[in-house]
């Protein structure tokens, strides 16, 4: 079987994240972002979970998406409900899940075309 490597036809592609790092492109980061699959932010200011607010979610929501994923570091954790609310209340998907598994659901969802935002919380 012949394998051939699919390049995305989109700007940022998330290689790896854990709890203390992500990879976009080639760029290792260690502060919290936020990223789509055509645009990334370094400067989200959410550094642990047990902080989030709702008005947390406003750079994420500005860039209208249809679903929100939180990786909320190495170990899975859940957002408080008025955080959860934000989303629902608007329509739009939210999950929140450890660094390694919202890495890779924003890959699918990314590589589906869909109009995905994710959030991942790095102590940086």
């Amino acid at each position: 079987m012949e394998l051939t490597l699919e390049r995305p036809d989109y700007e940022f592609f998330l290689r790896a994240a854990d709890g203390s790092m992500a990879l976009v492109n080639d760029r290792r980061l260690t502060r919290s972002f936020v990223l789509t699959p055509n645009h990334l932010s370094e400067d989200w200011g959410v550094r642990d979970m047990q902080h989030l607010t709702a008005s947390d979610l406003d750079p994420l929501l500005a860039l209208e998406p249809e679903v929100v994923i939180i990786g909320g570091g190495g170990q899975q954790v859940f957002a408080p409900a008025q955080v959860m609310a934000v989303c629902l209340r608007r329509g739009i998907g939210i999950e929140v899940m450890t660094n390694a598994a919202a890495a890779r659901t924003f890959s699918v969802l990314a590589s589906e075309n869909r109009r995905v935002v994710a959030g991942f919380v790095l102590p940086g």
